[in-house]
């Protein structure tokens, strides 16, 4: 196996990983504002989320950034909560450009969150650029199985049980919300 195979594996196992499910929880709430006719928006999203996570995960990689684990760990779950917050309240209009730039955001906080796991995968690596790069598209690749995944289940509910996409909304975004409370309160001892 080449060692852009094995770092894309990673990515994707990690992303993929139930114990790592607060980044599940945020996809999820991330993509419970749309729905499936509007998949071209939330993979711009998905993308820039993305780009944001790589930013940080190069930066953080490369030492030039180093924040304390405790505030990341607790700014990962209030992105979720933020994101379900405004799934929830009802919005006129939404501006995708406001949206896109506080998802990037929001991917600067999270690939903080993986830049101690990965510094620990590279160890000494001496190209960091190709691993960096196998892992990132490992995180896309599972990013989008999960909205697969999600907008499966969707169309089936709203198909099978004729129930609305607007449940969808509410229903993942009030879990999204409940779960981003609950890890705000476990780790805001740390933090405070």
């Amino acid at each position: 196996m080449s060692l852009f195979e094995m770092y894309l594996k990673l990515g994707f196992k990690h992303i993929i990983d139930i114990h790592g499910y607060d980044h599940i929880v945020f996809v999820l709430a991330l993509c419970a504002g749309y729905n499936l006719s509007q998949f071209k928006k939330i993979f711009i999203l998905i993308t820039a989320f993305t780009i944001g996570h790589s930013i940080t995960l190069a930066l953080s990689t490369l030492n030039v950034v180093n924040v304390s684990s405790d505030i990341i760990e607790f700014l990962i779950p209030a992105t979720i909560c933020v994101t379900a917050i405004a799934n929830i309240i009802p919005f006129k209009a939404k501006n995708n450009r406001v949206v896109y730039v506080l998802t990037l955001f929001f991917g600067l906080i999270h690939g903080l969150g993986f830049s101690n796991y990965l510094k620990q995968l590279l160890g000494r690596e001496s190209n960091i650029l190709t691993p960096l790069l196998a892992f990132n598209i490992g995180l896309e690749l599972g990013q989008l199985l999960i909205l697969a995944i999600y907008f499966a289940l969707m169309f089936l509910t709203v198909q099978l049980f004729r129930s609305k996409s607007d449940f969808w909304r509410i229903f993942v975004s009030g879990m999204a919300f409940g779960i981003s409370v609950i890890l705000m309160i476990e780790k805001a001892p740390a933090v405070f």
